[in-house]
């Protein structure tokens, strides 16, 4: 093999790993382009975790207390109705 063949091959070895090393780079940068959109979709879930967990807790809160509203409002009726009974029951005697 000649000197001007040799040079020509190993440029054309050359030419083949910068062409390999570019693609490997365009996939490390899609691959880190789709690792920033997974961040992003991960605090996006992280934050509407949160905002649940904040309604969560307000919506329970309500509940218990419109929980403890209808105990009291049940001992009210039950209260009446005796009152109302004893009314009934003096009146007829």
């Amino acid at each position: 093999m000649t000197d001007t063949n040799a040079i020509d091959a190993a440029s054309k070895r050359l030419a083949l790993a910068l062409d390999a090393l570019e693609a490997a780079v365009e996939r490390r940068q899609d691959a880190d382009l789709g690792q920033l959109g997974l961040s992003d979709q991960l605090q996006a879930l992280g934050a509407d975790r949160s905002q649940l967990a904040s309604d969560l807790d307000a919506v329970s809160a309500r509940a218990r207390t419109l929980e403890t509203t209808n105990r009291d409002v049940a001992k009210r009726l039950d209260a009446a109705i005796a009152t109302i009974r004893s009314v009934l029951e003096a009146h007829d005697h």
